[in-house]
């Protein structure tokens, strides 16, 4: 049985979500067995801010420090609510979204834990979960939601069909039929080994650097590239699959009071172990913070 120390928890943040992430860290050391390794990825422009959570157990990670020096963050226009963009000879114009993205993958190469578990920062825990849970003797947990991308998703599933169609393309695997497997989740776990060789098998198979090749496309999403990896390429070998996430998440509608996060969290499954409210909800932090003193 791997021990839980082998399995570090990673969260790309950013400024907006500071609140958010602080909440999630405090979540951490309340629900979260074993002290486990926790890193936050952000921005070169965030890092001081993020400073102050870090501990002997937390680290902030620069994405200076773990994305190729040829990508640069600018802020193109005037004013002080102009969107930031991350740009180069060699990709697409990106934004947050797409970069915190390689953030996640990026960092499987600077770590050295088996597994990853991925944690977005508008989340908390808030039930006690054992990070050893995740395993089934060598084997790591991978969401994946059988026939999850299908036209019953908002707009039809185009946008999930795109990110599930260049996750193929990525791995060099033929074009999936519909529905397919959905491995989208606030929660989820990933073997390190796999990330860093599904990196390298983009570079060998497109010859050049995988941000590079990832990065020429501007729709994808890593959590269909690194299924699309495990179980088309891998086969499956090193997880076992789970078809129920560990995280339930308010997607979309008004921010919720202290009593519609009661009734949410009443609501959860058994397994389940977090909540994810999404920012853009507008829900406050402070009026989820009671939820760690349960």
């Amino acid at each position: 049985m791997a021990d839980a120390r082998s399995t570090a928890l990673i969260t790309p943040s950013y400024k907006a979500d500071f609140d958010r992430c602080r909440l999630l860290c405090d979540s951490v050391e309340r629900f979260v067995e074993g002290s486990p390794d926790h890193y936050i990825l952000v921005d070169d422009e965030d890092f001081e801010l993020f400073e102050p959570l870090r501990s002997s157990r937390r680290h902030i990670i620069n994405e200076n420090d773990i994305l190729p020096p040829w990508l640069h963050g600018i802020r193109p226009g005037v004013g002080a609510n102009r969107r930031k963009m991350w740009v180069s000879t060699r990709t697409w114009p990106l934004r947050g979204w797409h970069v915190q993205q390689l953030r996640r993958m990026a960092i499987a190469r600077h770590v050295s834990h088996s597994g990853l578990l991925y944690c977005d920062s508008d989340m908390l825990f808030v039930r006690p979960f054992d990070l050893t849970s995740l395993w089934q003797g060598d084997d790591l947990r991978l969401y994946r939601k059988p026939n999850g991308i299908n036209d019953e998703l908002p707009d039809g599933g185009v946008m999930h069909r795109k990110w599930t169609q260049s996750a193929a393309r990525l791995n060099g695997l033929p074009m999936p039929a519909f529905p397919a497997h959905d491995y989208i989740n606030n929660l989820v776990s990933w073997r390190r080994e796999w990330v860093v060789d599904m990196c390298a098998g983009i570079e060998s198979r497109f010859g050049r650097n995988w941000v590079s090749t990832i990065g020429r496309n501007r729709t994808f999403s890593e959590c269909q590239i690194y299924g699309a990896y495990a179980d088309g390429v891998k086969q499956g070998d090193g997880h076992w699959h789970a078809p129920e996430g560990l995280c339930a998440t308010y997607w979309s509608g008004k921010a919720m009071n202290r009593a519609a996060i009661d009734t949410f969290v009443g609501k959860m499954l058994v397994g389940q172990v977090a909540i994810g409210i999404q920012s853009f909800t507008q829900t406050s932090p402070d009026d989820l913070r009671y939820l760690l003193a349960a």
